[in-house]
């Protein structure tokens, strides 16, 4: 032993020549980084533009430099909200990453043994691993023996068996086998026995290190909220630019044709004045900026930040940790999720579910089997096992053994009651024996076995009953009989089962006592328990049109009980896949049968990265769960990869959005708020275009009627920028309703703005439009305001008007029922929020001045102002009406 690892000397030298156990991190964006990459989006480039034109005319005189500056205060505050929000939850990120990469190991340094990070570990060190250790490094056994579970890596959840490699084995450089019995691999963990490790491979070059660096290298799909938002943009900005040179043109051929009465002469007269006609030109290209500036929706990208950032938030309280801003957009997209089943789906540990007595009975807890079945029980269960129980009473805990053994031990360590006995022989379990056995001293001398049913109930005459007696098999043998039906029955709801038995006659060394006059005490059910959230939780996901696919690496059989149980197999028409199956498959049969796969059974690393491949081939939105290595790469290439908060630290990397509990409800929580976000943002667009498309077209107009701009830039700013914003928050407040579940999921490709959005955006901007030509050009509406030269008490009435109507839209967007305070109390906010816009637009009206163009009101103005701006509500609810009577007709018609 104490020859054993290195000296500090020995250990400088490998450092020097091998280099740290450490593994090369991902580079990280900075704020300031992350910043500048989010003046790449689509809606920001739109803003910049304006701006720009706008600073151009702001040197020339022709605005002012305030206009300039709110335009610029509009992209810095989404810019930052959004970078911010994201920079913040990475940090909290790499907190968790850094807990979860603390660990210490037990090194063999100058001669003793002492706790080292694991990032101090090099090549040749020797370290100790004992049940329950992560294994730190690539090696090789030189003492002992292990069972490790390699889950992780290879997804393979059967334990793999290593020993110390013989003196004539050639080792494998850098080699990828997992099954060879000599080689061990980090991250994996230690489920039995004691060995001592000689690392050979450390950092980036380990399997772990070869994946998590592959990662690296992979580009990022853009979100389907980025694709939509991207076309929108492009839509938004092509109108504007269009509609802004179009009425550009349509100024100055009104002010150079049009005045001049289509006369050849009088227009040739007035373009040789060239100082006039520069100045119609100028006005024409302002006009023309004026109406990009109404169009481009400013608060759109900080809406978005804004509601990310809200429900960010409300997720983490939820255990849901976002990384990225694109992760919970794109969750709320999904068509299809592949879920892992151990720890997801299920409770990811064993537990005894059941105890059948040798008549049959069930049992579903311990404390129902009592007298003196009991107590032989409980000596069972408590004395031929390698698990110990540690602490009393509520904290008793199970520690030792391997899964198996832990589970069954728990089963009785719910009464926390151990009967004495002595002791004297035990053989423990193997995989190759398929029983261990245990020789104790209670009462007298017996022998108690735990095993396979087909090792141990051929053996069995006789059963314990109800008192703790011998009962001879009516049969002569329990294998005939009710217990093995019992078994089968158990055996399709991917129960597994060991029975327990005593035999009266002492171990013969290592092997089971001889003679069949052994005594059954019963069969204890084993399996790992689907999570009861998890099949509510799925029942959800499955109602929003998402298909969950179950992938694990048990067989065929275990994989199909466990997803009826969880409610992901109804029907003969749903497909079962094992990964040999899918193999002799080609892509274009797998996408044949995609949308029926609904299991895939003895699932390898690749099938998983080859499933979201073909998905998102399809057009599909692919979601992933996972949370060792081998999951890492689908993790990356799925549209949003859920990593587990228990998983690996290069699963976490990987993925989008982390679950800290490692349960599938949270995964249907993710979605839920993802579907938040984008009604959210559709509510949001519908009020803002509802504004922009009016004020467009007001301006567009007044000029061929002889009217002033009835908006200025000031005021077009506050109306996209300062309000907005203020409603970005009051939208980002709204809660997550369940019917958001009962939506079928987005095309990646469907637009943002869809039908019913549109005869909302037409209807009520049109009603907007017509209204303010009343109010500015019906000479009815002129007479409740005071005359004034420059009418601009009535201008002001117009912007109060305005802004009022926005306002009422407001209740509008937020639902598309006719229930316009539906859920307000869950967002309060919401009313505090309008209270806020309006009070801000009376403080406006009176003290605004001339930069806002804004002079103050009489009862009189406010009243026709407001009552003009509140019709906006009942025109909507005759919309709302029209829409829900054809859907109804539509309906009703298709079932006739």
């Amino acid at each position: 032993m104490q020859s054993w690892g290195l000296n500090d000397r020995q250990v400088g030298a490998s450092r020097a020549q091998y280099g740290e156990n450490r593994l090369t991190e991902k580079k990280r964006e900075g704020f300031w980084t992350k910043l500048r990459s989010n003046f790449g989006d689509p809606m920001i480039r739109v803003l910049c533009v304006a701006l720009a034109a706008n600073i151009l005319f702001a040197v020339l005189g022709q605005t002012k430099w305030y206009e300039s500056l709110g335009i610029a205060i509009a992209v810095l505050l989404a810019t930052l909200v959004s970078t911010f929000s994201e920079y913040r939850n990475e940090n909290a990120f790499q907190h968790l990453q850094a807990e979860a990469s603390a660990i210490l190991c037990k090194v063999y340094r100058n001669g003793e043994i002492v706790e080292l990070s694991i990032t101090e570990l090099v090549v040749d060190d020797c370290v100790l691993l004992q049940t329950g250790d992560k294994v730190p490094a690539d090696g090789v056994l030189v003492d002992g023996s292990l069972k490790v579970d390699q889950s992780i890596l290879n997804g393979e959840a059967k334990e793999a068996q290593k020993m110390v490699m013989p003196p004539d084995y050639i080792e494998q450089d850098g080699g990828m086998d997992f099954l060879d019995p000599y080689q061990v691999f980090r991250g994996s963990v230690v489920c039995a026995g004691n060995a001592v490790l000689r690392v050979t491979t450390v950092g980036d070059h380990s399997v772990y290190g070869q994946i998590a660096g592959e990662l690296q290298l992979d580009e990022e799909r853009d979100s389907p909220l980025k694709v939509k938002l991207t076309r929108l943009a492009g839509g938004i900005s092509k109108f504007g630019y269009i509609g802004g040179v179009g009425i550009a043109l349509a100024v100055l051929f009104e002010c150079i044709v049009v005045r001049n009465g289509f006369d050849i002469g009088r227009i040739l007269a007035f373009c040789t004045d060239w100082m006039a006609l520069l100045n119609q030109v100028v006005e024409a290209v302002i006009l023309s900026v004026v109406i990009i500036v109404m169009a481009v929706p400013e608060g759109l990208p900080l809406m978005i930040a804004i509601v990310s950032a809200l429900n960010m938030g409300r997720m983490l309280r939820d255990h849901v940790l976002v990384r990225k801003i694109s992760g919970i957009e794109t969750a709320g997209s999904l068509n299809i999720l592949f879920s892992d089943k151990t720890g997801t789906i299920t409770k990811g540990k064993l537990e005894a579910v059941v105890f059948l007595d040798g008549q049959g009975n069930a049992y579903q807890k311990y404390e129902e089997v009592v007298g003196g079945l009991g107590r032989v029980l409980s000596l069972s269960l408590h004395h031929n096992t390698d698990a110990v129980l540690t602490g009393e009473g509520k904290s008793t805990r199970v520690v030792g053994g391997n899964a198996t053994e832990r589970a069954i031990l728990s089963f009785a360590a719910r009464r926390n009651e151990a009967p004495h006995a002595a002791a004297i022989h035990s053989i423990p379990f193997s995989s190759e024996n398929k029983f261990s056995a245990a020789q104790i001293e209670s009462d007298r001398t017996i022998t108690l076995i735990k095993g396979a049913p087909e090792k141990i109930l051929p053996h069995c005459r006789a059963y314990y009953d109800a008192h703790g007696e011998p009962q001879p098999y009516a049969q002569g043998l329990c294998a005939d009989g009710c217990v093995v039906r019992h078994i089968d029955a158990l055996a399709h709801r991917a129960i597994r089962v060991l029975a327990l038995a005593v035999s009266h006659r002492p171990l013969n060394g290592d092997a089971l006592p001889e003679g069949d006059d052994w005594t059954l005490v019963g069969v204890i059910g084993i399996r790992d328990e689907v999570r009861p959230e998890s099949v509510e939780a799925i029942r959800e996901v499955q109602g929003a049109g998402v298909q969950v696919v179950m992938i694990t690496g048990d067989r065929k059989e275990t994989a199909v009980a466990i997803a009826k149980e969880a409610g992901l197999l109804t029907s003969d028409a749903e497909l079962v896949l094992t990964s040999d199956e899918l193999a002799v498959l080609s892509d274009a049969d797998i996408k044949a049968k995609l949308r029926d796969i609904r299991v895939v059974a003895r699932a390898l690393p690749a099938d998983k990265s080859r499933l979201v491949r073909l998905a998102q081939e399809m057009g599909l939105v692919a979601g992933m769960t996972g949370d060792g290595v081998n999951d890492s790469p689908a993790l990356k290439k799925a549209d949003v990869g859920f990593a587990m908060g228990g998983g690996t630290e290069v699963a976490k990397e990987a993925g989008d959005i982390v679950i800290m509990d490692d349960n599938f409800s949270s995964i249907d929580k993710a979605i839920l708020y993802g579907r938040t976000i984008f009604n959210s943002v559709r509510k949001f667009i519908v009020f803002q275009l509802t504004i922009n498309v009016a004020a467009v077209l007001l301006s567009l107009v007044a000029p061929f009627l002889g009217m002033d701009a009835p908006l200025s830039i000031m005021q077009i700013l506050w109306v996209n920028l300062v309000m907005d914003t203020l409603a970005a928050l009051a939208f980002g407040g709204e809660p997550a309703l369940r019917r958001y579940m009962r939506e079928q999921p987005k095309c990646r490709d469907e637009a943002i703005v869809n039908r019913p959005m549109w005869t909302s955006i037409l209807t009520d901007s049109l009603w907007i439009f017509v209204l303010g030509l009343v109010f500015l050009c019906v000479p009815f509406v002129r007479t409740f305001f005071r005359p004034d030269a420059q009418a601009r008490y009535l201008y002001t009435g117009f912007f109060v008007f305005f802004i009022l109507s926005a306002v009422c839209n407001a209740f509008n967007a937020r639902t598309d029922t006719l229930h316009l305070l539906e859920h307000i109390g869950r967002n309060k906010g919401f009313l505090q929020i309008i209270a806020l816009i309006i009070a801000v637009q009376v403080g406006m009206t009176y003290f605004g001045g001339a930069v806002f163009h804004c002079y103050g009101l009489t009862i009189q103005e406010w009243l026709i102002s407001t009552l003009l701006a509140l019709t906006i509500l009942p025109v909507d609810l005759l919309r709302k009406a029209i829409i829900r009577w054809l859907t109804v007709t539509k309906a009703v018609k298709r079932v006739l």
